[in-house]
């Protein structure tokens, strides 16, 4: 097995994380840990912050465990502050292993498209979210700009078929 990876997966509501951290956690291949699909078995409230730290703590401990024994693990936080892609990078650097950041930029018309499909269809395990609900965050975000994205290891190019 080759170096482990730790993937990051970030970005707003609706812009793809899930999606790309499937794809990534078979090719890669990788441990992926999702706080919202966690939650949602779990039966808890997916907006209830105290229960959702208490279990990305968990998840962050998990993830260290599994990098120490060289497998590849995606978290699936969203990573809405620099602080948190600094933790996690810092974190999983000193124990040896690569960090990937995935930031899906996405505009917030196509995000509040995406979010009302998505709640439109039951099947999905995370909460629903309102247009408004995501024009009141959206602004919290801090978006990695291009020197924090150099902190990061590249993603390698996938071959072409």
């Amino acid at each position: 097995m080759g170096r482990a990876t730790l993937l990051l997966m970030c970005g707003l509501p609706g812009s793809g994380k899930t999606t790309v951290a499937r794809r990534l956690a078979a090719e890669v291949p990788a441990v992926r840990l999702c706080p919202d699909e966690w939650l949602a078995a779990l039966g808890a409230d997916l907006f209830d912050a105290a229960a959702r730290l208490r279990l990305e703590r968990q998840l962050w401990h998990l993830a260290r465990e599994l990098l120490g024994l060289g497998q590849s693990v995606i978290l699936e936080y969203g990573f809405w502050m620099r602080a948190d892609r600094d933790e996690k990078r810092l974190g999983a650097r000193a124990l040896g292993a690569a960090v990937e950041l995935h930031y899906l930029d996405v505009p917030l018309d196509e995000l509040a498209r995406r979010l009302e499909a998505r709640g439109a269809a039951a099947a999905w395990a995370t909460a629903p979210i309102t247009r408004e609900l995501l024009e009141l965050h959206a602004p919290l975000f801090e978006a990695p700009d291009a020197e924090e994205l150099a902190l990061f290891d590249p993603a390698p190019t996938p071959p072409r078929s």
